[in-house]
C-alpha cells in the first residue's frame, strides 16, 4: 500500500515536470528562431560576462554589484523564489555562515512556500497518506503545518548546516547554453554534483545527506505509525525529486524569461 500512496502523491509532481519540460521546448524553440532571424547576432547575446570577485573585496562597493549581478531574477513565473540560482560563468565569493541560513531563511518563509505547502497537503490528504490525521477542515490544518514543518527542515539541512559542515556551496550555478536535453541533465545532474566553497567539483552531501536529515528529522512529529523506513525513504526521495524540477526551472527560466517575456522579469 505504501508504494501506491506514492505513486498516487507523485502524480501531481509528474505532472508539473511534464508541463514544466514542455514551456522550456517552446522557449528555446522562440530563441532558436529569434536567434536565426537576426543576422551577425552571436548565438548567445545573453550570456553573462565572467566575473572575478573575491572574499576580500566584500568591502567594496563594485564587488557588491558584482554579486548581484552573477544573481538572476528573485523569481521565477512571479512565483517560486529563485535566490540560490547564479547565472552561467559568474565568478562569486564564498558564502559565509550567515549567507547560507539566509539563504534557508528566504526559501524557508517566502509566500510561494506556503503556498506549495497548502498544494502538497491537498495532495495528501486526498490520498488519505495519514490517516491518523483524520478528515475535513482540522484534518487539512495537520497536514498543512507538518507540510510546512518538512519544508523549513529540508531547507535549513540542505542549505544551511549540512553545506556549512561540508563546505559546501549551496547555490545552483547554471549551465546556460546547449540543448534541451544537454542542459536537462545538467540540472538533473546537480543533484549529485555540486561546488565547494573553494570552487572544485565534489558529490552533492548537501542533497543527498541533508535531505535525508530532514527526513529522519521530521518523523519526531509524525504518529509513530508513520515512523517507519518507508515513509521516510519516501519523502527523502520526494523532495530530492522535487529539488530536481527546480533546477530544470532554474536552469531555463533566463530563456524562459527572455523568449516569453522580453526579459522583463
Amino acid at each position: 500500500m505504501s508504494f501506491w500512496n506514492l505513486l498516487a502523491d507523485s502524480r501531481a509532481y509528474i505532472a508539473v515536470a511534464a508541463f514544466a519540460l514542455l514551456l522550456l521546448a517552446s522557449a528555446q524553440q522562440v530563441l532558436a528562431q529569434q536567434q536565426g532571424s537576426s543576422e551577425g547576432v552571436p548565438s548567445h547575446p545573453q550570456d553573462p560576462p565572467v566575473l572575478e570577485s573575491h572574499p576580500s573585496d566584500k568591502t567594496n562597493p563594485d564587488s557588491v554589484q558584482k554579486d548581484d549581478d552573477g544573481k538572476q531574477s528573485k523569481r521565477i513565473l512571479w512565483i517560486f523564489p529563485n535566490y540560490r540560482a547564479v547565472s552561467a560563468n559568474t565568478q562569486l565569493p564564498p558564502l559565509s555562515l550567515r549567507d547560507k541560513f539566509w539563504l534557508a531563511t528566504q526559501d524557508s518563509f517566502d509566500y510561494s512556500s506556503f503556498v506549495s505547502a497548502g498544494l502538497i497537503s491537498g495532495v495528501s490528504q486526498a490520498n488519505n497518506s495519514y490517516p491518523e490525521f483524520g478528515h475535513g477542515g482540522k484534518a487539512f490544518g495537520r497536514y498543512y503545518w507538518h507540510a510546512v514543518a518538512d519544508q523549513t527542515g529540508g531547507n535549513y539541512m540542505t542549505e544551511a548546516i549540512v553545506p556549512t559542515l561540508t563546505h559546501q556551496d549551496p547555490r545552483y550555478y547554471t549551465l546556460g547554453h546547449g540543448g534541451l536535453f544537454k542542459r536537462t541533465g545538467y540540472a538533473v545532474s546537480r543533484l549529485l554534483v555540486t561546488r565547494t566553497d573553494s570552487g572544485g567539483r565534489t558529490l552533492n552531501l548537501s542533497e543527498i545527506v541533508g535531505n535525508g536529515a530532514g527526513a529522519g528529522i521530521s518523523d519526531t512529529y509524525y504518529p509513530s505509525r508513520e515512523r517507519t523506513w518507508t515513509k521516510t525513504g519516501q519523502k527523502w526521495l520526494t523532495q530530492i525529486a522535487l529539488d530536481g524540477v527546480f533546477n530544470i526551472l532554474k536552469e531555463f527560466w533566463p530563456d524562459i524569461n527572455q523568449a516569453v517575456f522580453h526579459g522583463k522579469y
